[in-house]
């Protein structure tokens, strides 16, 4: 991988009375460090950049796309396979190492990987196991929690092979913020327009992602309160052609997603299925900024 392939991302600094002190040591153990770690009341800087995935990155992709999918029969490390083989499109967030230069096949400080950023084309790739796997999913998802206008959405989307559709994965460790998602997704947007260029399979029509969302349900008069995971897919969610969700309850086993609200009796934890216009991603992006700028 060339060093060009490297993204510098925002330095954030974490202040220490804003951690949830009540993470579960499970989530500590499956998730890696936390990356606004700190001792009593010093402020720890820690410094990510983006990078190519690569061979040794294999395992931490396919942990971060299981908080997505839980308990359903997806080959994840098939999946994160596919996503190193692109490794021309796409981004893994690493911790910087103290600023110091490397060679550019370098891994991770220490190995952990804190989240992904990637597309993978669903419709070129469907007879892949993985891929055929994960579209069955989303039809068996919306013949079971979609209204009936949406599901024949979803079936047509998924049987026009004229009309490619890019699964768009935006995952990350907890209490990285958002800032994070705009150079990435910048970036990322890039790498497809370079691909089609040279004439790879990335002209999608359409994106889809799975969303993380926790919903506190209506209750004495008040009306539902969703949080999202990652703030910046709530605008995203906003911007679909067509969407429908579905609660995880039963599936989330404590440290399972890796959430800091899991946990929460008040809060349902769900996923919410979007589809939206690849061409659209620009002004997405652009949205996305102004929000984090809260303009």
């Amino acid at each position: 991988m060339s060093s060009s392939k490297r993204k510098n991302l925002n330095a954030m600094e974490e202040d220490p009375s804003d951690s949830d002190s009540e993470t579960s040591s499970d989530d500590d153990e499956d998730n890696g460090p936390h990356p606004d770690a700190y001792t009593g009341n010093e402020e720890v800087q820690i410094d990510f950049e983006g990078r190519a995935p690569v061979d040794p990155d294999c395992h931490g992709i396919s942990q971060l796309l299981q908080r997505v999918f839980l308990k359903a029969h997806i080959n994840t490390m098939q999946m994160a396979d596919m996503i190193i083989a692109q490794n021309f499109v796409g981004s893994v967030i690493c911790q910087c190492d103290d600023g110091m230069e490397s060679d550019a096949d370098d891994m991770c400080e220490d190995g952990t990987i804190f989240g992904i950023t990637t597309v993978l084309n669903i419709t070129a790739k469907k007879n892949a196991p993985c891929i055929d796997q994960f579209r069955s999913f989303i039809v068996q998802k919306a013949e079971k929690h979609a209204p009936d206008s949406v599901l024949t959405h979803f079936r047509d989307v998924l049987g026009n092979e004229a009309r490619p559709i890019g699964y768009l994965i935006n995952e990350r460790f907890i209490n990285i913020p958002a800032q994070i998602s705009v150079p990435l997704l910048e970036s990322l947007y890039k790498e497809i327009n370079a691909a089609k260029q040279k004439g790879m399979p990335f002209n999608f029509v359409y994106f889809l992602m799975i969303i993380k969302f926790y919903r506190k349900e209506a209750k004495k008069g008040k009306p539902k309160e969703d949080t999202y995971t990652n703030a910046e897919e709530e605008l995203i969610a906003t911007n679909a052609v067509n969407s429908f969700e579905y609660s995880v309850a039963d599936e989330c086993d404590m440290g399972m997603s890796g959430d800091w609200l899991e946990g929460d009796a008040n809060l349902t934890p769900y996923r919410k299925v979007v589809l939206f216009d690849a061409k659209h991603l620009p002004q997405l992006i652009l949205d996305i900024q102004k929000y984090i700028n809260g303009e």
